[in-house]
């Protein structure tokens, strides 16, 4: 028996869904060289402009000094420095949770809390638009895994209503890393208090965004413990470096360090990757100009599209899907902008659904109203190329 991969591969091409890796030099900033060739991005998730931050860059520099570069070890053997122990404490401050544990990425988090929770005998029921990381995690738990209806509480009831799952998670996105829109979490968490169910959100494109300092959804709905009991965020959007962290109880982290894997087996992240974040915190919460220069693009972008007749979603944060259907028609307008020097991304199958690919906009802080303008052009540009 052989692997035929290369089928596999053309056929992926045929289909228009082959990926493709950029290479990029220099920092994240709206203006990126891609490939050799300047482009003027809006595919990054550097929602709030802090990954080249000269103060989270000296942060940065500065503990590399005094730590040096890698973690060393797990953080359960020699690699729980002092920098990840202060960052852990202050983003409990932050979220208003007793306790906080960090991971290496949020793909690791969100494996790491469901599988530490759930097993044979239990039930997860999860949003049908929920992200990869989560999807693959209550499938890989061993617990009955479950799809209810797009940020549909209704739908989330009857799934409910006849498990007889002993442990029951409910687990949600905050915001929708492809559609932009916020989860109904305070009709989510009704549901799941009254089916003896504990809720889960990940957070990661909500923090830094949304709510009072860019708390995230939690803070958008002011949701407490009681009602949210376990909240996880990534530090690779709207904080600007890498890792992820999850929010919660004494006796949940505290089970987490016991039983997750994803945590317990690898490497802490680099000591002066914690560090930076602990600035970006700080930048995260005090700089409010970031999230009003945010609302302000977005509405710009938003009433720029709605001109030139193009689709959105019903999306208030950073993340502005256009939707154009087709993954060949997707592909063809974002080749047709790259040319333009603008560069999006087009999100196709099957990440999104078939016959819902779209461009995928995302803004951040550090983008000016004048390339919200350039975008508009080359947007309206494509679309006449295309029906040309």
């Amino acid at each position: 028996m052989t692997f035929d991969l290369d089928s596999v591969l053309q056929e992926r091409r045929i289909q228009s869904l082959y990926r493709r890796r950029r290479t990029v030099d220099g920092p994240q900033q709206p203006n990126l060289v891609v490939d050799g060739k300047e482009r003027l991005a809006f595919c990054s998730n550097d929602y709030l402009g802090l990954a080249n931050h000269p103060e989270v860059i000296r942060s940065f520099q500065k503990a590399a000094n005094e730590y040096g570069v890698g973690g060393g070890a797990s953080h359960l053997i020699s690699g729980h420095s002092r920098a990840h122990h202060r960052l852990e404490e202050e983003l409990a401050a932050f979220t208003g949770r007793p306790r906080v544990l960090l991971f290496s990425t949020g793909y690791m988090a969100n494996l790491g809390v469901i599988s530490a929770l759930l097993g044979k005998g239990d039930a997860v029921f999860q949003d049908r638009l929920n992200h990869a990381s989560l999807l693959d995690a209550g499938q890989l738990s061993g617990a009955r895994f479950q799809r209810y209806l797009h940020c549909d509480p209704q739908s989330l009831v009857k799934k409910l209503e006849r498990s007889e799952g002993r442990r029951k998670l409910v687990v949600s996105d905050g915001v929708f890393s492809m559609d932009g829109n916020i989860a109904p979490l305070k009709e989510l968490a009704e549901v799941a208090h009254s089916h003896n169910a504990w809720l889960m959100v990940d957070d990661a494109h909500g923090f830094g965004s949304v709510g009072q300092g860019g708390r995230g959804v939690a803070d958008l709905f002011d949701m407490g413990m009681g009602e949210l009991p376990i909240l996880m965020g990534t530090l690779g959007k709207g904080f600007g470096t890498s890792g992820a962290f999850v929010a919660g109880s004494e006796a949940l982290i505290e089970t987490l360090i016991q039983f997750a894997r994803s945590y317990i087996y690898t490497t802490a992240m680099p000591p002066a990757v914690a560090e930076a974040t602990r600035t970006s915190l700080r930048l995260l919460q005090t700089e409010d100009w970031r999230r009003e220069r945010l609302q302000t693009l977005i509405q710009q972008f938003r009433s720029g599209c709605e001109q030139l007749g193009l689709e959105l979603m019903d999306s208030h944060t950073p993340v502005q899907p256009i939707m154009v259907g087709s993954a060949e028609k997707a592909l063809s307008l974002s080749e047709s902008l790259e040319q333009q020097g603008i560069l999006v991304t087009a999100i196709r199958p099957p990440t999104v659904p078939k016959g819902a690919s779209r461009l995928r906009v995302t803004l951040s802080a550090s983008h000016s109203e004048a390339h919200i303008d350039q975008l508009l052009i080359a947007l309206e540009n494509a679309v006449k190329e295309g029906q040309g």
